[in-house]
């Protein structure tokens, strides 16, 4: 498909002017934060979702209890985009969402998403020597979308720590095992900000996690919604009403965005060589501003992970500390340092007391980076 020259300088102009703004990936996050959360329905005072949301700041993680619960419903998305600084888009393949429940107070502590993992990874390959084989890959693998603890539950008690620990904990293995009746023995997730900070809430974490390596950070970001679906209808209709992309593909949002931009720069190189020079130097800028993101994995307690996903052997071994991976291991292990930081943030008077959720009253209270 090539574009006339006057639609081809008028989409490269709007996806410049999109891009343009982002000069750091938190304005990003920003800006498709407040694209979101216009679409979060205002509730009136005491019947909103954030009730459902721990506040007992003055409970001692010591008196906490907890269970995980399968959620697949809207309401789960909402809370969600209320709570986590960064959402990311649908992505084809596996998918569970869990949220973590204190028992005593019957309110939620944290989300978790999890779903298929990505399908190239640098830090993953030079682990495993090289490129799985997708097949074996995508029985054993699982990876964390969204870990995401309720705030100041998080700052108080290390809340993230906990929701990253569940994620590698024999319990949500099972759950995982079960739906997909499979063998999993791997679990990633990379940090949110990449290296804006200097350090992620996955660190410190051993056994559960370990970090390794940084992934490469060079990709153009994905369009918020708005002008997404405007540029693929217009698409669309310059195409003579057919899709760019067919509709059954997987990760269709990202291929559409790339086949926009190709058709974008074939047909500016054809029509305007100029401007097909200042719209891949744009185009170059705006996927500078992604980052590189720690990269960390778990392998449940489990001996020989790499043999298995490299298709040596299709039996797991357990290592000797296994059992630390059941949830009785877990909750001790995180109520032991939540304890140390909670007791700190009492004696500091530090301790929030304010729950922090996105709305449109609370945009520029909260930070993005958290």
């Amino acid at each position: 498909m090539i574009l006339n020259k006057q639609d081809a300088i008028y989409s490269a102009t709007k996806l410049i002017k999109y891009f343009k703004d982002f000069n750091r990936i938190d304005d990003y996050f920003r800006a498709r934060k407040i694209e979101r959360v216009k679409n979060i329905p205002q509730a009136l005072p005491g019947m909103g979702l954030e009730d459902d949301m721990f506040q007992a700041y003055d409970m001692h993680p010591e008196d906490m209890n907890f269970e995980i619960v399968q959620m697949q419903s809207k309401t789960f998305d909402t809370m969600l985009e209320m709570v986590a600084s960064f959402s990311p888009d649908q992505a084809p393949g596996k998918e569970m969402k869990l949220i973590v429940k204190e028992t005593n107070t019957n309110t939620i502590v944290g989300f978790i998403k999890l779903g298929s993992p990505l399908i190239n990874s640098k830090p993953r390959n030079d682990y495993l020597g090289g490129t799985p084989d997708l097949p074996i890959f995508n029985k054993h693998v699982i990876m964390g979308f969204n870990i995401v603890p309720v705030q100041p539950f998080g700052y108080n008690y290390l809340g993230g720590k906990l929701m990253a620990a569940l994620c590698n904990s024999h319990a949500v293995r099972r759950m995982l095992n079960q739906k997909y009746d499979t063998e999993f023995c791997l679990f990633e997730t990379t940090s949110l900000y990449g290296n804006i900070k200097g350090s992620s809430m996955y660190d410190g974490m051993k056994p559960y996690l370990r970090y390794k390596g940084d992934t490469l950070s060079k990709f153009l970001l994905t369009l918020g919604e708005e002008i997404y679906f405007e540029m693929r209808d217009w698409f669309t209709e310059k195409n003579g009403g057919e899709d760019l992309i067919h509709k059954g593909a997987s990760s269709r949002k990202l291929k559409m965005q790339t086949k926009m931009v190709g058709v974008v720069k074939a047909s500016l190189k054809e029509h305007d060589t100029k401007a097909y020079e200042m719209f891949n130097t744009a185009m170059e800028k705006a996927g500078g501003v992604t980052t590189q993101k720690r990269f960390y994995m778990g392998e449940y307690g489990y001996a020989n992970v790499k043999d298995v996903l490299l298709g040596k052997t299709d039996v797991l071994t357990k290592a000797e500390n296994f059992d630390r991976f059941e949830l009785e291991g877990i909750f001790a292990w995180w109520k032991k340092k939540a304890g140390k930081r909670y007791e700190k943030m009492v004696a500091e008077n530090k301790v929030r007391t304010e729950l922090e959720v996105w709305n449109q009253s609370t945009m520029d209270k909260i930070d993005i980076i958290r």
